[in-house]
C-alpha cells in the first residue's frame, strides 16, 4: 500500500477530519454540464470558494491549531500563533485562531493585494506589511518567534497542515468513487501533497496531475534542480501560487515528489482565461489560482476525454479590479 512521506498519513488525515469538523465545510463536489460537454468528459468542481474563509487553507491552519491545544494546552499558545501568506493561509489562521480563542499575527508581503489584507483584519488579527515577497515576511515571522514567543503556523511544509488540506481527498473519493483524475494548483505543495496522500492511499491508480505558474514558480524549479531553490516572485493574477518553499523544506517537497504523476506551467493569458471561463460556465468568481487546473486543461490539451476529472477550485480571494483586468487579458 502506497505510504506517503514524513508523517501525512492516510490515518493522520482521518484524524485531521475529526479534528476540524466543527470549524470547517465540507464542500460539495459538483459537476459542471457546459466544461463536460465542452471536453467530452466528466468534469468536477470541489467548491473550497464555499469555505468561511472562501478558501482551503482553513482546513490545514484548524488542523495544526487545534493540534497544538489538544497536545499542549491551550496556556501554551498564549503568546499568539504568527505566520506569513499571500493572503489565504492568513485569512485561515484569522479565523482558525478566532474561533479557537488564540491570538494571531500575520506578516505579509506588500505584493499581496488589498482586500485579502482587509479580510484578515477583519477577522481580528493583526498585520504586518513586511518586503516585496513571501521569504521576506517569513523573515518577521522568525524574529516573532524567536523574539516574542509566538507560534508558528507555517503555510504548507508542516504534516498537520498537508493532513488537513488531505480532508479534500477524502471528500472526493467519498462523493464520487470512480474518479480517474484530480488536478490541482501547485505552489508550496500542502494542497496537492495532503491531497495526493490521501487518495493515492485510497485508489493509487488516480492521475495526480500539479499545475504550477509559467515564472516565478519555486516548486517546479525545485523539482527540476533536485532541492529547494529561491526564486524571484513575480507578481501573477495566480499570486496564491507565489512564493518560497523554504531552502529547509522538511515535508511538502518529498511529499510532492512522491504523489505528483505529472506537472505542468500554465500562463497569464491562460489563467485569466479560464477565470472568465469558470464565471460564464459555471457562475463562479474564483482567483488565479483556483482556474489554473482549467487553465492547463485548455493551454495543454491535456487528454481526459471520457475520463472523470476533479478540479479543485481552491479560493474566491479575488477583488473586481483583479478580475477585469482578467477578462482584459482573456480579450472577453
Amino acid at each position: 500500500m502506497f505510504q506517503p512521506a514524513h508523517g501525512v498519513s492516510l490515518a493522520s488525515i482521518y484524524e485531521a477530519r475529526k479534528r476540524i469538523a466543527r470549524q470547517v465545510a465540507r464542500t460539495p463536489l459538483i459537476r459542471s454540464p457546459m466544461l463536460s460537454d465542452r471536453f467530452a468528459a466528466d468534469i468536477f468542481l470541489k467548491l473550497e470558494t464555499s469555505q468561511p474563509t472562501g478558501a482551503f487553507k482553513l482546513r490545514g491552519a484548524t488542523n495544526m491549531i487545534a493540534a497544538l491545544i489538544e497536545r499542549h494546552g491551550h496556556d501554551a499558545l498564549a503568546r499568539g500563533v504568527t505566520t506569513a501568506s499571500t493572503g489565504n493561509h492568513g485569512r485561515a489562521v484569522a479565523y482558525a485562531a478566532s474561533r479557537l480563542g488564540v491570538p494571531a499575527t500575520i506578516c505579509l508581503s506588500s505584493l499581496v493585494s488589498i482586500n485579502k489584507v482587509v479580510a484578515i483584519e477583519a477577522l481580528g488579527a493583526t498585520v504586518r506589511r513586511v518586503g516585496q515577497s513571501q521569504d521576506e515576511a517569513f523573515r518577521e515571522v522568525d524574529r516573532l518567534v524567536t523574539e516574542e514567543g509566538m507560534t508558528l503556523i507555517p503555510p504548507f511544509d508542516d504534516p498537520l497542515i498537508a493532513a488537513g488540506q488531505g480532508t479534500i481527498g477524502l471528500e472526493l473519493l467519498e462523493d464520487q468513487p470512480d474518479l480517474d483524475s484530480v488536478i490541482v494548483g501547485l505552489s508550496g505543495g500542502g494542497l496537492l501533497g495532503g491531497i495526493g496522500a490521501a487518495v493515492k492511499a485510497i485508489r493509487p491508480d488516480i492521475q495526480l496531475t500539479g499545475v504550477s505558474l509559467s515564472q516565478g514558480a519555486a516548486m517546479w524549479e525545485s523539482l527540476c534542480a533536485g532541492c529547494p531553490v529561491e526564486v524571484e516572485e513575480i507578481e501573477s493574477l495566480g499570486d496564491s501560487l507565489g512564493g518560497g518553499i523554504g531552502l529547509d523544506n522538511r515535508c511538502t517537497f518529498a511529499l510532492v515528489r512522491e504523489v505528483m504523476d505529472a506537472h505542468y506551467q500554465v500562463s497569464e493569458a491562460a489563467i485569466a482565461n479560464a477565470m472568465v471561463d469558470i464565471l460564464e460556465t459555471d457562475k463562479m468568481l474564483v482567483e488565479g489560482a483556483a482556474a489554473v487546473g482549467l487553465a492547463a486543461i485548455e493551454e495543454h490539451g491535456l487528454a481526459i476525454e471520457g475520463r472523470k476529472v476533479a478540479l479543485i477550485l481552491s479560493g474566491n480571494g479575488i477583488g473586481l479590479e483583479t478580475f477585469d483586468q482578467a477578462r482584459r487579458l482573456a480579450g472577453r
